[in-house]
């Protein structure tokens, strides 16, 4: 893991937003690509969002699964977890791809999605992708 990103995990654990957003370059450019309306530029708005989440979770937890440096892209694999204010458990694991230049987060493509509650077997999630069930082993369609 690089430091930047050992930082970041760091201040977001201890819920210290001034050092997350100390991370992060004025101009950060987000995008989510399965959420186009996610997308911004800044780091206010970042430090907005940051804001929103540990006060809305209070347990927040970030933990990083594995990373990947390449050049000045790093890949990070999150699980995220805790408690919202309202009872209901928060978790969400997904990969980020972050480019850092000079010590800062210049930009991100996140792929992070909550983690199903609700339990879909593989069948029903393609069905539910394709309109057609997959066969079984067996080589029969399910029901």
């Amino acid at each position: 893991m690089t430091e930047v990103i050992d930082r970041l995990v760091t201040a977001m654990n201890a819920h210290h937003l001034d050092a997350v957003t100390a991370l992060i370059h004025e101009n950060y450019r987000s995008v989510q690509p399965a959420h186009p309306g996610r997308a911004f530029v800044g780091r206010d708005q970042m430090r907005a969002n940051w804001e929103a989440m540990f006060a809305g979770i209070p347990d927040f937890h970030a933990a990083v699964t594995r990373s990947v440096q390449d050049g000045d892209t790093t890949w990070i694999e999150w699980h995220w977890s805790g408690t919202r204010s309202d009872g209901q458990p928060f978790e969400v694991r997904g990969v980020t791809l972050f480019d850092i230049i000079d010590g800062q987060i210049v930009a991100g493509r996140l792929y992070l999605e909550d983690v199903e509650r609700q339990v879909v077997g593989i069948e029903d999630a393609v069905e539910a992708l394709s309109g057609r069930r997959p066969p079984t082993a067996g080589g029969k369609t399910g029901s």
